[in-house]
Protein backbone atom coordinates (compact mmCIF):
# COMPACT_ATOMS: atom_id res chain seq x y z
CA UNK A 1 0.00 0.00 0.00
CA UNK A 2 1.50 3.32 -1.05
CA UNK A 3 1.90 6.12 1.45
CA UNK A 4 2.07 9.84 0.90
CA UNK A 5 4.91 11.70 2.54
CA UNK A 6 4.36 14.62 4.89
CA UNK A 7 6.80 16.93 6.60
CA UNK A 8 4.70 17.22 9.79
CA UNK A 9 5.31 20.94 9.98
CA UNK A 10 1.79 21.68 11.21
CA UNK A 11 -0.37 20.20 14.00
CA UNK A 12 -0.26 16.41 13.79
CA UNK A 13 -0.19 13.30 15.91
CA UNK A 14 2.74 13.27 18.30
CA UNK A 15 5.80 11.45 17.00
CA UNK A 16 6.61 8.08 18.62
CA UNK A 17 9.03 8.34 21.53
CA UNK A 18 11.99 6.02 22.29
CA UNK A 19 12.12 6.61 26.05
CA UNK A 20 10.22 3.45 26.99
CA UNK A 21 12.26 1.10 24.79
CA UNK A 22 14.19 -1.31 27.01
CA UNK A 23 15.99 -3.56 24.53
CA UNK A 24 17.03 -3.65 20.85
CA UNK A 25 13.73 -5.26 19.80
CA UNK A 26 11.59 -2.55 21.39
CA UNK A 27 13.89 0.16 20.07
CA UNK A 28 13.63 -1.23 16.56
CA UNK A 29 9.83 -1.40 16.86
CA UNK A 30 9.84 2.26 17.90
CA UNK A 31 11.89 3.15 14.82
CA UNK A 32 9.40 1.32 12.62
CA UNK A 33 6.58 3.23 14.30
CA UNK A 34 8.46 6.46 13.59
CA UNK A 35 8.68 5.52 9.93
CA UNK A 36 4.91 4.89 9.85
CA UNK A 37 4.32 8.23 11.57
CA UNK A 38 6.46 10.01 8.97
CA UNK A 39 4.19 8.75 6.20
CA UNK A 40 7.25 8.19 4.01
CA UNK A 41 8.20 5.14 2.00
CA UNK A 42 11.72 3.75 2.17
CA UNK A 43 12.48 5.35 -1.18
CA UNK A 44 11.15 8.71 0.01
CA UNK A 45 13.24 8.46 3.17
CA UNK A 46 16.29 7.82 1.01
CA UNK A 47 15.52 10.99 -0.92
CA UNK A 48 15.03 13.01 2.28
CA UNK A 49 18.33 11.73 3.66
CA UNK A 50 20.14 12.65 0.44
CA UNK A 51 18.69 16.16 0.65
CA UNK A 52 20.19 16.43 4.15
CA UNK A 53 23.60 15.27 2.93
CA UNK A 54 23.21 11.77 4.40
CA UNK A 55 23.62 8.38 2.71
CA UNK A 56 20.67 6.15 3.61
CA UNK A 57 19.75 3.71 0.81
CA UNK A 58 16.23 2.29 0.91
CA UNK A 59 17.67 -1.24 1.08
CA UNK A 60 19.69 -0.27 4.16
CA UNK A 61 16.61 1.08 5.91
CA UNK A 62 14.61 -2.06 5.20
CA UNK A 63 17.39 -4.39 6.29
CA UNK A 64 18.30 -2.44 9.41
CA UNK A 65 14.72 -2.20 10.64
CA UNK A 66 14.29 -5.92 10.05
CA UNK A 67 17.33 -7.35 11.79
CA UNK A 68 17.64 -8.27 15.45
CA UNK A 69 20.51 -6.02 16.52
CA UNK A 70 20.63 -2.44 17.74
CA UNK A 71 21.03 -0.03 14.79
CA UNK A 72 24.19 2.04 14.67
CA UNK A 73 24.28 5.67 15.73
CA UNK A 74 24.94 6.90 12.20
CA UNK A 75 21.82 5.14 10.97
CA UNK A 76 19.66 6.49 13.82
CA UNK A 77 20.93 10.03 13.28
CA UNK A 78 20.26 10.01 9.52
CA UNK A 79 16.97 8.09 9.84
CA UNK A 80 15.38 10.37 12.45
CA UNK A 81 16.40 13.44 10.46
CA UNK A 82 14.89 11.95 7.30
CA UNK A 83 11.66 11.23 9.19
CA UNK A 84 11.34 14.94 9.91
CA UNK A 85 12.48 15.16 13.54
CA UNK A 86 14.34 18.16 14.87
CA UNK A 87 17.91 17.96 16.14
CA UNK A 88 16.73 17.85 19.75
CA UNK A 89 14.20 15.13 18.98
CA UNK A 90 16.83 13.11 17.16
CA UNK A 91 19.15 13.45 20.15
CA UNK A 92 16.53 11.75 22.35
CA UNK A 93 16.65 8.73 20.02
CA UNK A 94 20.45 8.65 20.18
CA UNK A 95 20.41 8.88 23.97
CA UNK A 96 17.89 6.03 24.17
CA UNK A 97 20.11 3.94 21.92
CA UNK A 98 23.16 4.64 24.11
CA UNK A 99 21.20 3.69 27.20
CA UNK A 100 20.18 0.33 25.69
CA UNK A 101 23.71 -0.30 24.35
CA UNK A 102 25.04 0.26 27.87
CA UNK A 103 22.72 -2.44 29.19
CA UNK A 104 20.43 -0.10 31.13
CA UNK A 105 17.10 -1.81 30.56
CA UNK A 106 14.82 0.66 32.34
CA UNK A 107 13.14 3.54 30.48
CA UNK A 108 15.08 6.76 30.44
CA UNK A 109 14.14 9.19 33.22
CA UNK A 110 14.58 12.11 30.88
CA UNK A 111 17.07 13.65 28.46
CA UNK A 112 20.69 13.21 29.42
CA UNK A 113 23.75 15.01 28.09
CA UNK A 114 25.18 13.25 25.07
CA UNK A 115 28.08 11.03 26.02
CA UNK A 116 31.37 11.39 24.24
CA UNK A 117 32.04 7.83 23.12
CA UNK A 118 30.06 4.65 23.39
CA UNK A 119 32.22 2.28 21.40
CA UNK A 120 32.61 -0.13 24.33
CA UNK A 121 29.14 0.30 25.84
CA UNK A 122 27.73 -2.99 27.05
CA UNK A 123 31.13 -4.70 26.97
CA UNK A 124 32.93 -6.19 29.91
CA UNK A 125 36.22 -4.41 30.72
CA UNK A 126 38.38 -7.20 29.38
CA UNK A 127 41.26 -5.16 27.96
CA UNK A 128 39.68 -5.13 24.49
CA UNK A 129 39.51 -8.87 23.85
CA UNK A 130 36.84 -10.03 21.47
CA UNK A 131 33.82 -11.82 22.78
CA UNK A 132 33.47 -15.49 21.77
CA UNK A 133 32.40 -15.83 18.15
CA UNK A 134 28.69 -15.87 17.67
CA UNK A 135 26.92 -18.29 15.37
CA UNK A 136 28.04 -17.28 11.87
CA UNK A 137 25.50 -16.36 9.26
CA UNK A 138 24.46 -19.41 7.29
CA UNK A 139 26.05 -18.59 3.99
CA UNK A 140 27.84 -21.33 2.12
CA UNK A 141 29.67 -20.11 -0.96
CA UNK A 142 29.74 -22.33 -4.03
CA UNK A 143 31.38 -21.74 -7.36
CA UNK A 144 33.26 -18.53 -6.52
CA UNK A 145 36.60 -20.20 -7.17
CA UNK A 146 37.75 -22.70 -9.77
CA UNK A 147 37.67 -26.19 -8.27
CA UNK A 148 40.91 -28.04 -7.79
CA UNK A 149 44.21 -27.25 -6.25
CA UNK A 150 42.78 -27.29 -2.71
CA UNK A 151 44.95 -30.18 -1.60
CA UNK A 152 48.09 -28.31 -2.52
CA UNK A 153 46.93 -25.39 -0.39
CA UNK A 154 46.84 -27.49 2.78
CA UNK A 155 50.49 -26.64 3.33
CA UNK A 156 49.81 -22.90 3.54
CA UNK A 157 51.68 -21.19 6.37
CA UNK A 158 48.54 -20.46 8.40
CA UNK A 159 50.14 -21.10 11.79
CA UNK A 160 52.84 -18.58 11.00
CA UNK A 161 50.24 -15.95 10.11
CA UNK A 162 48.30 -16.62 13.30
CA UNK A 163 51.28 -16.62 15.63
CA UNK A 164 50.21 -15.19 18.99
CA UNK A 165 53.69 -14.11 20.08
CA UNK A 166 54.14 -10.36 20.61
CA UNK A 167 54.11 -8.38 17.40
CA UNK A 168 57.10 -6.20 16.51
CA UNK A 169 56.56 -2.44 16.41
CA UNK A 170 54.54 -1.39 13.39
CA UNK A 171 56.20 0.71 10.69
CA UNK A 172 55.79 4.46 11.17
CA UNK A 173 52.38 5.78 10.19
CA UNK A 174 50.72 9.13 10.52
CA UNK A 175 47.33 9.26 12.17
CA UNK A 176 44.67 6.59 12.62
CA UNK A 177 42.05 8.73 10.94
CA UNK A 178 43.80 9.66 7.69
CA UNK A 179 40.96 8.32 5.56
CA UNK A 180 38.84 11.36 4.82
CA UNK A 181 35.18 10.60 4.19
CA UNK A 182 31.77 12.12 4.97
CA UNK A 183 30.70 11.92 8.61
CA UNK A 184 27.89 9.54 7.65
CA UNK A 185 30.28 7.18 5.83
CA UNK A 186 30.87 6.37 2.19
CA UNK A 187 30.51 3.63 -0.38
CA UNK A 188 33.96 2.33 -1.29
CA UNK A 189 36.07 -0.21 -3.10
CA UNK A 190 39.09 -1.66 -1.32
CA UNK A 191 41.98 -2.84 -3.52
CA UNK A 192 45.21 -4.65 -2.53
CA UNK A 193 47.90 -2.14 -3.51
CA UNK A 194 50.00 -4.81 -5.25
CA UNK A 195 47.05 -5.85 -7.42
CA UNK A 196 44.95 -2.70 -7.84
CA UNK A 197 42.64 -4.40 -10.33
CA UNK A 198 41.48 -6.71 -7.51
CA UNK A 199 38.76 -5.89 -5.01
CA UNK A 200 38.24 -7.05 -1.45
CA UNK A 201 35.13 -9.18 -1.88
CA UNK A 202 33.49 -12.49 -1.08
CA UNK A 203 35.49 -15.71 -1.32
CA UNK A 204 36.08 -19.03 0.40
CA UNK A 205 38.70 -20.57 2.65
CA UNK A 206 40.65 -22.49 0.04
CA UNK A 207 42.01 -24.94 2.62
CA UNK A 208 38.46 -26.16 3.21
CA UNK A 209 38.78 -25.68 6.97
CA UNK A 210 36.08 -23.02 7.16
CA UNK A 211 32.91 -23.39 5.11
CA UNK A 212 31.24 -19.97 5.36
CA UNK A 213 31.98 -16.98 3.18
CA UNK A 214 35.13 -15.00 3.98
CA UNK A 215 36.83 -11.89 2.63
CA UNK A 216 39.20 -12.48 -0.28
CA UNK A 217 40.91 -10.65 -3.12
CA UNK A 218 39.57 -11.23 -6.62
CA UNK A 219 39.59 -9.29 -9.91
CA UNK A 220 36.97 -6.56 -9.81
CA UNK A 221 36.02 -6.96 -13.46
CA UNK A 222 33.15 -9.32 -14.07
CA UNK A 223 32.74 -10.31 -10.43
CA UNK A 224 29.40 -10.14 -8.61
CA UNK A 225 30.64 -8.01 -5.75
CA UNK A 226 28.84 -7.06 -2.57
CA UNK A 227 28.78 -3.27 -2.27
CA UNK A 228 31.16 -2.02 0.42
CA UNK A 229 30.11 0.75 2.79
CA UNK A 230 32.51 2.27 5.33
CA UNK A 231 30.68 3.55 8.42
CA UNK A 232 32.69 5.71 10.85
CA UNK A 233 32.06 4.85 14.50
CA UNK A 234 31.93 7.34 17.33
CA UNK A 235 35.23 6.25 18.88
CA UNK A 236 37.43 6.53 15.79
CA UNK A 237 37.51 3.26 13.80
CA UNK A 238 35.22 2.25 10.96
CA UNK A 239 32.89 -0.65 10.31
CA UNK A 240 33.27 -2.38 6.93
CA UNK A 241 29.77 -3.28 5.76
CA UNK A 242 28.90 -5.51 2.83
CA UNK A 243 25.57 -4.88 1.13
CA UNK A 244 24.91 -8.18 -0.62
CA UNK A 245 22.09 -8.55 -3.17
CA UNK A 246 21.05 -11.91 -1.72
CA UNK A 247 22.10 -11.81 1.94
CA UNK A 248 21.48 -8.19 2.94
CA UNK A 249 23.91 -6.28 5.13
CA UNK A 250 26.86 -8.00 6.80
CA UNK A 251 29.78 -6.52 8.73
CA UNK A 252 33.26 -7.94 8.29
CA UNK A 253 34.19 -9.65 11.55
CA UNK A 254 37.62 -10.92 12.61
CA UNK A 255 37.37 -14.58 13.65
CA UNK A 256 39.30 -15.09 16.86
CA UNK A 257 39.13 -18.87 17.21
CA UNK A 258 38.09 -22.07 15.49
CA UNK A 259 38.96 -23.31 12.00
CA UNK A 260 38.53 -19.85 10.48
CA UNK A 261 40.73 -18.11 13.01
CA UNK A 262 42.34 -15.00 11.56
CA UNK A 263 39.98 -14.76 8.59
CA UNK A 264 37.22 -12.17 8.12
CA UNK A 265 33.60 -13.24 7.81
CA UNK A 266 30.59 -11.05 6.89
CA UNK A 267 28.08 -11.36 9.75
CA UNK A 268 24.61 -9.94 9.86
CA UNK A 269 24.72 -9.21 13.60
CA UNK A 270 26.40 -5.84 13.10
CA UNK A 271 27.06 -3.92 16.32
CA UNK A 272 28.95 -0.66 16.79
CA UNK A 273 30.28 -1.98 20.11
CA UNK A 274 31.81 -5.18 18.70
CA UNK A 275 35.57 -4.64 18.56
CA UNK A 276 35.91 -7.59 16.18
CA UNK A 277 34.00 -5.44 13.66
CA UNK A 278 36.09 -2.28 14.15
CA UNK A 279 39.00 -1.34 11.86
CA UNK A 280 41.49 1.52 11.80
CA UNK A 281 42.64 2.91 8.46
CA UNK A 282 46.23 4.14 8.73
CA UNK A 283 47.87 6.03 5.90
CA UNK A 284 51.38 4.86 5.07
CA UNK A 285 54.09 6.20 2.80
CA UNK A 286 53.91 9.46 0.91
CA UNK A 287 50.67 11.39 1.12
CA UNK A 288 50.21 11.12 -2.64
CA UNK A 289 50.37 7.32 -2.55
CA UNK A 290 47.02 6.99 -0.75
CA UNK A 291 48.09 3.63 0.68
CA UNK A 292 46.43 2.43 3.85
CA UNK A 293 46.96 -0.34 6.35
CA UNK A 294 43.75 -1.79 7.74
CA UNK A 295 44.16 -2.75 11.39
CA UNK A 296 41.51 -4.70 13.35
CA UNK A 297 40.88 -2.95 16.65
CA UNK A 298 40.60 -6.28 18.48
CA UNK A 299 44.20 -7.34 17.72
CA UNK A 300 45.91 -4.23 16.28
CA UNK A 301 47.55 -6.41 13.64
CA UNK A 302 47.37 -5.69 9.89
CA UNK A 303 45.24 -7.17 7.15
CA UNK A 304 46.93 -8.72 4.14
CA UNK A 305 46.45 -11.36 1.50
CA UNK A 306 47.21 -14.76 3.02
CA UNK A 307 50.86 -15.61 2.40
CA UNK A 308 51.11 -12.47 0.25
CA UNK A 309 49.01 -14.41 -2.25
CA UNK A 310 49.04 -13.46 -5.92
CA UNK A 311 46.32 -15.87 -7.06
CA UNK A 312 42.71 -14.82 -7.47
CA UNK A 313 40.72 -15.81 -4.41
CA UNK A 314 43.56 -15.29 -1.91
CA UNK A 315 41.98 -14.92 1.51
CA UNK A 316 42.27 -11.73 3.54
CA UNK A 317 43.73 -12.50 6.95
CA UNK A 318 45.39 -10.65 9.80
CA UNK A 319 49.09 -10.91 10.48
CA UNK A 320 51.90 -9.05 12.22
CA UNK A 321 52.39 -5.58 10.79
CA UNK A 322 55.56 -5.32 8.74
CA UNK A 323 57.20 -3.10 6.17
CA UNK A 324 55.97 -5.39 3.40
CA UNK A 325 53.88 -3.68 0.76
CA UNK A 326 51.63 -6.72 0.81
CA UNK A 327 49.75 -5.13 3.71
CA UNK A 328 48.97 -1.94 1.80
CA UNK A 329 45.50 -1.26 0.40
CA UNK A 330 44.05 1.39 -1.88
CA UNK A 331 40.69 2.71 -0.71
CA UNK A 332 38.50 4.19 -3.42
CA UNK A 333 35.64 6.27 -2.03
CA UNK A 334 32.54 6.33 -4.24
CA UNK A 335 30.07 9.19 -4.29
CA UNK A 336 26.43 8.10 -3.80
CA UNK A 337 24.52 7.65 -7.02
Amino acid sequence: MSQQGTDHTGPSAEAPQPARATDPTEYREALRALRTWSGLTYRQLEGKATAHGDSLPASTIATTLGRATLPGERFVDAFTRACGLTEDEGLQWLQARRRIAAGKAGPAEGPRPASGEDGDAGRSPDSGASSPPRAPRARRVIGLLVAGGVGALAALGIDRLLDDSPSPPAPPTRATTDLRMPAVGSWARIHPARTPDWCLTEGVDRTGRYESAVAAGRPCAGAALPRVFLEPLSNGPVQIQWHHPDHGIGCLTVLSEGPGRGLLEPRDDCADEDRAQQFRMESVGATASAHFRIRPAVTDQCLSLRDQGDESGAEITQARCSASGGQDFLIELIAPA
